[in-house]
């Protein structure tokens, strides 16, 4: 009875918000013009038309735009190749490797005759598509290694895995990034410096290793032993046994959690302004201090939202549907 009261009460609120809303966005939308034509309208999408190509590329010179557009194409492309099993394979590995190093030197130029762009004028979708990637190609493996060092039957490696998991799971990624950005330069040597994404990139890696090892844990323990036991009886070695035997298992039963790890990852490349990097958020936050636009900030948080929407969405509904394939081919 409370969950029939309850959503009649929320669509009776949106029943009452949507003719406001049908006003605001269309009736009184303003969808050409410049700052003055949307002062005292509805939505202001004309601001979107002028400052998309900066919230979704940043500062990057506009003669040189190419290069980003380029670089999130390969990372569109490469993704959609990836998500058939069937695609699983060395060759699909083999171009990611040699994929990601293109684009970061595409993006920073400086050889073969392009213009050298440094990472404090990258920005946007490129950043949150880039630091996402190379975050989850690094920690990963990283929190398999803490996964496996923490269930460790040699107490030194379980106690460094434990004390690394807890404590970067107990500081927030933010803090990290302040380390990353206030105190990193105050302990090396003179005349060192670490640009700031791989200052953001080392920050977001530590996280999502840690918070990632302790959901391949789970999953290792979900294994029965039995299946370590049948795996040494066949001739296979502790080493084998583990990355052939145990850990696909064990992946294959935490997809539910992983997924949500990851999409936790992909929102938090939004807190990398305070390193001087310009994701979505904050490539829109710095269009919005353009006083020549009366700051239409519904509209613009909209827009972000859609692009965040749908990278979180899509990745969720290709982890489900992954989650059947895989649970029908090992029936």
């Amino acid at each position: 009875m409370a969950n029939m009261l309850t959503s009649l009460l929320i669509l009776l609120m949106a029943w009452t918000a949507l003719p406001h809303f049908l006003s605001w966005a269309f009736v009184h939308g303003v969808w050409s013009g410049d700052g003055e034509s949307c002062r005292d309208a509805g939505a202001c999408w004309a601001f979107l038309r002028v400052k998309l190509p900066f919230i979704l590329l940043g500062l990057y010179p506009e003669a040189e735009r190419w290069r980003p557009i380029a670089v999130v194409a390969i990372v569109i492309a490469l993704t959609l190749w990836s998500m058939p099993p069937r695609n699983w394979t060395r060759t699909t590995l083999m171009g990611w490797l040699l994929a990601v190093p293109f684009c970061l030197v595409l993006m920073t130029g400086g050889i073969a005759g392009l213009r050298f762009v440094p990472t404090g004028a990258w920005g946007g979708l490129p950043i949150t598509l880039l630091l996402t990637i190379l975050s989850l190609a690094l920690g990963f493996p990283f929190g398999v290694l803490l996964a496996i060092a923490r269930r460790s039957r040699f107490p030194v490696y379980r106690w460094v895995a434990t004390a690394f998991i807890e404590v970067a799971r107990a500081l927030p990624l933010l803090t990290l990034l302040f380390i990353a950005a206030l105190m990193a330069p105050l302990l090396l040597p003179d005349g060192w410096t670490i640009d700031n994404l791989i200052r953001a990139l080392i920050a977001f890696t530590l996280s999502s290793a840690a918070y990632l090892a302790e959901v391949i844990r789970g999953g290792l323990q979900a294994i029965p032993r039995q299946q370590e036991e049948a795996a040494r009886a066949l001739g296979l070695g502790r080493t084998d046994a583990l990355f052939a035997i145990m850990l696909p298992q064990a992946i294959r039963k935490v997809l539910p959690p992983l997924t949500s790890t990851i999409v936790v990852i992909i929102k938090n490349t939004s807190l990398v302004l305070v390193v001087g990097l310009f994701d979505l958020l904050s490539a829109g936050r710095v269009a919005l201090s353009d006083p020549l636009w009366p700051t239409p900030y519904a509209e613009t948080y909209l827009a972000i939202a859609l692009f965040y929407f749908t990278i979180c969405y899509g990745f969720a509904r290709y982890s489900l549907h992954l989650e059947r394939t895989l649970k029908e081919a090992g029936r």
